[in-house]
């Protein structure tokens, strides 16, 4: 299952704070699309039935369910720049 170091978690939550239509929910990830293949990043409320649910000290990361098999041996972190821009990067679990 997807992992979250601590500065993807501290992220994770400063994003979800600064987004009060979204209060208590978290980042979703699923596929991009066709013409852009990647990952898409939101922010949500609440998981779409069938998602993976990635908690991490208050922090929600919820997974499309084919992006859980992908993602399911990596690790999510993250780097803040100096404008308060966040840059998430998928690394292998340790």
């Amino acid at each position: 299952m997807l992992t979250l170091t601590e500065t993807a978690t501290t992220a994770v939550k400063a994003i979800i704070s600064g987004n009060p239509e979204a209060s208590g929910g978290g980042l979703r990830i699923g596929q991009g699309p066709e013409d852009n293949p990647g990952f898409a990043v939101s922010v949500v409320a609440e998981p779409v039935p069938g998602d993976a649910t990635v908690e991490s000290d208050g922090a929600k990361v919820f997974l499309e369910p084919a992006t859980s098999v992908v993602l399911d041996d990596k690790m999510l972190d993250a780097q803040v720049g100096e404008n308060g821009a966040v840059t998430f990067a998928l690394v292998p679990q340790a």
